[in-house]
């Protein structure tokens, strides 16, 4: 099945657009796990488990896996995510030319990672992205506009056109997404710019950034984060929270009890996505 049909079912079955970010920072795993083989491994198997039933997508930061043991922890995390039926959308931001690019794509195949989406970068334009883009059963999520505060010193500038560059490349995802299996992200930060991007791909899902630490618009992420996707039987998208379910143990009454602390993970997964869902 193609990534955005796979996400549908998944969406449907969980009655859930939350994507939990999986960025396992290594000095915020907690000191339970520290004699771990794999840390991270070890750290992301529990989180999966306490959230899998509220989780549409699993979104794990390649930033936190850049290192021997670190692509061991995302293998497996992978693969474990998988046995719970759920997909993977890794976050790299990749593009680049020419052999390296299709060097980075070969992180969708199932003898690399094996992941079923990836985040990349459009500002190499398409012949950057094209790799990903010929993998036509794996999702590729386009940076358009992002949840940071610096992304406005190069995403709002206006072009001759008159069109700010986040609407530049909106437009051009739509005409990348030839095969249906191009995503944009769009930050929850930037409410107004949601909707704007909405209004020029009706068709095409967002993956909505900024909703959880971040403190993004919840009900802007919804309402213009999910599309109609052509075949699909529920609206597609993804709302992303990672640092607000995956350490939420760090908040709970005994944070040092494995059990206490990732059944807090557990239920922050639940309590955003029935947060989402009032608005969808």
């Amino acid at each position: 099945m193609e990534f955005f049909e796979t996400l549908a079912d998944r969406i449907e079955t969980t009655d859930s657009v939350v994507s939990v970010g999986l960025d396992p920072d290594p000095d915020r795993i907690p000191a339970f796990l520290a004699d771990a083989d794999l840390p991270r491994w070890a750290f992301n198997r529990r989180v999966i488990d306490a959230t899998h039933e509220h989780a549409a997508c699993y979104k794990p930061n390649a930033a936190f896996y850049e290192d021997v043991d670190g692509w061991h922890a995302l293998a497996e995390t992978v693969a474990y995510a998988h046995g719970k039926d759920v997909p993977v959308l890794l976050d790299a931001k990749r593009a680049d030319i020419g052999n390296t690019t299709r060097q980075y794509a070969e992180a969708l195949d199932d003898d690399g990672i094996g992941v079923d989406a990836i985040t990349v970068n459009p500002y190499l334009g398409r012949d950057s992205l094209q790799p990903f883009l010929d993998r036509t059963e794996r999702g590729v999520f386009v940076l358009c506009r992002t949840s940071n505060p610096g992304g406005s010193d190069l995403q709002d500038l206006e072009l001759a056109t008159g069109e700010p560059v986040y609407e530049r490349v909106a437009a051009l995802a739509d005409g990348w997404n030839a095969d249906g299996n191009v995503g944009l992200v769009v930050g929850a930060t930037a409410p107004a710019e949601l909707a704007e991007v909405r209004d020029i791909v009706p068709e095409i899902p967002f993956l909505v950034p900024g909703v959880g630490a971040q403190g993004g618009d919840a009900e802007a992420a919804v309402e213009h984060g999910l599309a109609a996707v052509p075949g699909a039987s529920v609206d597609v998208g993804l709302v992303n929270s990672s640092r607000g379910i995956i350490f939420a143990g760090e908040e709970s009454s005994r944070p040092d009890d494995e059990a206490t602390y990732f059944a807090a993970a557990g239920d922050a997964a639940k309590r955003l996505k029935r947060r989402l869902n009032r608005h969808r």
